[in-house]
Formats: C-alpha cells, structure tokens, sequence
C-alpha cells in the first residue's frame, strides 16, 4: 500500500529571516534564571550562531540552557516573523544571501520560543564561521497544507515532503507507522502545553531524571524523532488519551523547571492513526543527510 499525498498542489513560497542576537532581560531586571530547585544560573540561550553544537550532537550535558543548535533565524516584525515560523518546515532548504557565506545551503531543522519567535536551521560548521549575526536567510518554504490520503484526522505540521519520504512511514492496519527512538509518555511533557502546534517549541520535563531514563529518554540527541503518547497537538498542545503526536528534538536541555530539550511538532492525529514504532538511530542528521 502506497503513500499517497496531496504534494502535487502544495505551495512554494519563499520567507526569511536574519541570524538573531542572542537576548537577555534588560535592565534593571537580572540577566538570572532559576533552576528548578532555585538556583539562580546564567548560561547561553537561544539564538545566534552556535559554532560547537549541531544536529545529531547529544541533548543533554551542556552548559546552556535550551540552546538550538546551528543557526537561529528571526524577522524584524511581529507579524512577519509569524510567517516565517509557521510557514517554514522542518527540512526545507535554506539559502544564505548576504555576508562571507553568501549562497551557502542549509536545512532547517527546527522551531522555537514560546511565542515562535526563532526557525532553527542547521549549516555546516566550517559555513558557520563565515557566518555573523544580521546575515540574511531565504528558506524555501513547502509542507504547509501536506496531507495523506484515508488519514482525515492527522494533521501534518512543519513538516516538509522531503523529511516525510525520508521517514519512509509504512501503512497497515489503518494506522500509519512512523519510526521513532522513544516514546514521550504526557507526564513528561512541560513548557508549550496549551500553546498553539503551528510554531514553536514544546518541552520534556526533566527535572527527575530516572523518570526519564525509565522512558528510554535519557540518551535523546538533536534530530532524534520521537513520539508523544496520549497528547493532542491538532490545534493546541494538550493531554488526549489515546492521541498521538510525532515531533524532532530542535533544542538542548536546560535547568529550568519544565523547559528539558524542545520539539517541533511534526504530526499529530486525536484518532489513534499514528503508531510509533521504536528504530534506533532515526535521526534527521542521517535522514536529510545534513552537512557535518
């Protein structure tokens, strides 16, 4: 049985974004975060260019605090930047046009903040060196209205045709059976709960750490696919027995009660249609062959 899509009627557009500065409070607020059992911490967060972490690296282990790996990308305007993140998907191809790394290709790999307000997207490492924040990114966007054919329920998010084939879900029973490295029981899901599917990021909880090892969830690395069990995303993020949801770790761990390493939401469906099966190894990184 054969996977049949809608992809003949689907939308090119382009949309783009500047390398973003990394950010802090201002002033007179401290620049201090609270760990989880209170401790204040200042460490590396989102945005910028981050020379020594990419996709298909660990999740956990360093001294940051839910930083993307690669390249975040932002646009100068509310309503702008909404565009962006929501059109752009998870393995579209991304161009730089200014700067030292003018024409160099990329592949996005993500999205974040609790707003949407970053598209994480992944360049080689040597790339980046030639690369400084304010350098313009064109992606080329197309995923957006993806659907498959006998699955009315599942709604397909931020993901491109490119990582759909690459996944090479197989069709049976009903169900379409797509390969994950773990399965993300809703207890453990934190940050993003109750916020829109469309954009953004939502979290694993990490604050007890044996509950997450019990889960097989310890050793997740960038890129790793997993699954979120009994948790709708159609419209918002929020518990749904029976539900379940397909997403990519975009970001690190981090301290802070409730913010452990991020997903960008890739697939959900309220009826059950989806089945995880585990795969070892099912990461982006070999998936999209993205440069090392």
């Amino acid at each position: 049985m054969s996977l049949s899509t809608n992809e003949d009627k689907l939308v090119t557009v382009s949309v783009m974004g500047f390398i973003a500065h990394p950010s802090f409070p201002g002033l007179p607020a401290e620049p201090y975060r609270l760990s989880s059992d209170g401790v204040p911490f200042l460490l590396p967060t989102y945005g910028g260019i981050v020379y020594n972490v990419s996709v298909g690296d660990s999740a956990y282990g360093w001294m940051a605090d839910c930083v993307h790996p690669g390249v975040s990308v932002t646009f100068p305007g509310e309503l702008g930047n909404r565009g962006l993140n929501i059109l752009a998907c998870v393995g579209n191809s991304a161009t730089v046009m200014t700067g030292e790394a003018r024409g160099t290709k990329g592949v996005v790999t993500g999205k974040s903040g609790r707003f949407s307000e970053q598209v994480i997207v992944h360049f080689s490492k040597a790339a980046r060196e030639k690369m400084a924040i304010s350098d313009k990114i064109v992606i080329k966007a197309r995923g957006v209205g993806l659907a498959l054919a006998g699955y009315d329920s599942m709604r397909l998010k931020s993901l491109s045709l490119d990582l759909l084939h690459a996944l090479g879900p197989s069709l049976g029973g009903g169900k379409l059976r797509i390969p994950v490295v773990g399965k993300v029981p809703a207890h453990l899901v934190g940050a993003g709960s109750g916020l829109t599917s469309e954009g953004g990021s939502i979290h694993i909880q990490t604050t007890e750490m044996k509950e997450v090892a019990a889960h097989g969830l310890d050793t997740l690395r960038l890129g790793d696919i997993v699954a979120l069990t009994d948790y709708d995303s159609r419209y918002q993020h929020g518990y749904l027995r029976g539900a379940v949801g397909i997403a990519v770790v975009g970001q690190t761990n981090g301290p802070r009660a409730g913010y452990g390493p991020g997903l960008t939401l890739l697939m959900t469906d309220a009826k059950g249609s989806i089945e995880p099966v585990i795969r070892p190894g099912t990461n982006i990184a070999s998936l999209l062959k993205l440069a090392p």
